[in-house]
């Protein structure tokens, strides 16, 4: 299975610009940068020291690298900036924003991403986060608006078939679209949502609790959304997590379910963005756990 990944560049890479705009941060020249791996984006993702042994971690990327990555940078810029205090999540020290380049400087979190396949001890300290990171928020963006049109993927799956899902998909694409738009319905809730609940966008402490990092997508939504995400991420890397973790009601998840596998299968024909060539067969890969898991939900006797 493809790991999530772009081509990144170093921070060697970065124009002197934007080093110093970064600096400025900082308040000093960063002298040493570890480049780290994992996420989607062309650009940089640091961890750097400055002269006086301060350390941050820099993600940084132009509109000549990917346009569309730049504009979540900076809307990631503005959810964290929303993000009540004492949660699980990195402090923003600064942003670096040239109308060209955008870099995000953050403190540096001690840790690592969790193992994969996933081991039960990580996956509770994960949900434990979630349970933290549930509180009511205010100014975001709406969950259920963003993903309007993803959970809309069947329709167009319906008019483009793609015989690659195989023939119960494809028989059953009315279906699927009715138990998307019901899944859409459920996603109304005033609670923070990450939206991108994965093993890479998580940092395991020493001491086995757990930072959410890479919020572009945060939005307001209901509790149980970034837990279904969650039990995406184990299945996917081979673990196995129970659907009946997820605090919702039965159709909730199940249409959810129907909503996110929309988003996959539809995504994952489309041409690779510049800079990310990976992304799509990532986005097959999580298709095809999201339709298995649908198949099972809707030829349970009895859902759960």
């Amino acid at each position: 299975m493809v790991q999530a990944s772009g081509v990144r560049i170093g921070w060697g890479d970065l124009p002197r610009s934007v080093q110093d705009g970064i600096a400025g941060v900082l308040g000093e020249a960063v002298v040493e940068s570890v480049s780290q791996i994992g996420g989607f984006s062309p650009g940089t993702a640091d961890r750097v020291v400055t002269a006086s042994g301060r350390r941050a971690f820099v993600k940084a990327v132009g509109s000549g690298l990917n346009e569309h990555s730049v504009e979540l940078h900076r809307a990631e810029a503005g959810i964290v900036r929303r993000l009540p205090g004492g949660l699980p999540t990195p402090r923003l020290l600064g942003v670096h924003d040239d109308g060209d380049w955008v870099a995000l400087v953050y403190e540096d979190v001690e840790g690592r991403h969790p193992h994969t396949p996933w081991v039960d001890a990580e996956v509770e300290a994960v949900l434990e986060a979630l349970r933290r990171l549930a509180v009511p928020v205010q100014g975001l963006p709406r969950l259920q608006d963003g993903c309007a049109d993803d959970f809309a993927g069947w329709r167009r799956l319906a008019a483009e078939p793609d015989e690659s899902l195989g023939p119960w998909v494809n028989d059953n694409l009315g279906l699927f679209d009715e138990l998307a738009q019901q899944g859409l319905a459920a996603l109304e809730g005033d609670y923070l949502v990450h939206g991108d609940v994965r093993a890479d966008n998580l940092l395991v402490r020493d001491d086995g609790s757990v930072v959410v990092v890479d919020w572009p997508f945060g939005c307001a939504g209901p509790k149980w959304f970034d837990t279904l995400t969650l039990v995406l991420n184990v299945r996917l890397y081979g673990g196995w997590l129970d659907d009946g973790v997820i605090d919702a009601r039965p159709e909730e998840i199940t249409g959810c379910v129907a909503g996110v596998a929309a988003l996959f299968a539809d995504r994952a024909r489309r041409p690779a963005p510049v800079g990310l060539p990976t992304l799509r067969k990532f986005q097959r890969d999580q298709a095809g756990v999201m339709v298995a898991w649908l198949r099972d939900r809707v030829s349970a006797p009895t859902p759960r």
